[in-house]
């Protein structure tokens, strides 16, 4: 008797009403997995809320499996063909623009903190020159 040694994914979780998906304006000729053309706009695409939702299960699925594990699984699960390079260019390209978002966010707030140190020292006039003679007592000048 020979047993069946292959393994399968796990049944995708419901996680519906998770988060809401937004259309999105179409850059490219091809329409992304989890998306479908507008009928009235061919330049926005409209969100297909359970491709994405299996989308979102699928990414948790590639730290345990390969890419080609996932990719087959997605494909059956949505019946609708995502090959396993395109889900690595989708991963990777949704973690570049997490990662550019994470910097510009770091450094607005770094920019934020040097603007308020900035304003203080113009308040309190710190660095400026002034005749000799004169001392400052909490940002301002006065004549000994």
């Amino acid at each position: 008797m020979k047993t069946n040694k292959t393994w399968q994914l796990p049944k995708p979780e419901k996680a519906e009403g998770e988060f809401d998906w937004l259309p999105v304006v179409r850059v490219g000729r091809v329409i992304p997995f989890g998306y479908r053309q507008d009928p009235n706009d061919s330049d926005i695409l409209l969100p297909i809320p359970e491709e994405l939702e299996l989308f979102e299960q699928a990414k948790k699925y590639l730290k345990q499996y390969s890419l080609r594990e996932v990719s087959n699984w997605l494909s059956a699960t949505s019946e609708r063909y995502i090959s396993h390079v395109g889900l690595m260019q989708r991963v990777k390209l949704e973690q570049k623009r997490k990662k550019e978002a994470s910097i510009q966010r770091f450094y607005a707030e770094k920019y934020k903190k040097a603007a308020e140190k900035a304003e203080k020292l113009e308040r309190q006039r710190i660095g400026a020159r002034v005749p000799k003679g004169t001392s400052t007592s909490a940002g301002e000048i006065t004549t000994d």
